[in-house]
């Protein structure tokens, strides 16, 4: 069963970042996006189902975008304007519809990483 999950990491608290926004978009190669869903993470900074499952889960190129500046204002009160990182965008690209892919982000207000999961 090829699927797509994601979860968010708060580097800054050392804690799951619950109650972020994530918009999945599906890429065209003019460059054009369609979003597909729009979720947001639950207490384990996860969310509650793959994001793609099985005939879903299309090769090409998608994007999930995380919008961890209005995270990190709920979490502190504070951030400078305009924030160093608001939404961050990863695009990546799906060769293996029959393959799970895990897309987590490890985020600061000032840094993030990503990675290939399993």
């Amino acid at each position: 069963m090829g699927k797509l999950t994601t979860h968010i990491l708060d580097t800054a608290n050392g804690c799951p970042a619950a109650g972020v926004q994530i918009h999945l978009y599906r890429c065209a190669t003019d460059g054009s996006r369609t979003l597909i869903k729009t979720v947001m993470t639950n207490h384990d900074g996860r969310c509650d189902q793959p994001l793609l499952v099985d005939a879903e889960l299309e090769v090409g190129i998608w994007e999930l975008e995380f919008q961890m500046g209005n995270y990190f204002w709920s979490k502190t009160g504070t951030l400078i304007d305009p924030p160093f990182l608001d939404v961050i965008p990863l695009r990546f690209g799906i060769a293996d519809p029959h393959a799970h892919y895990h897309v987590p982000l490890l985020a600061s207000p000032w840094s993030y990483s990503t990675y290939r999961g399993s």
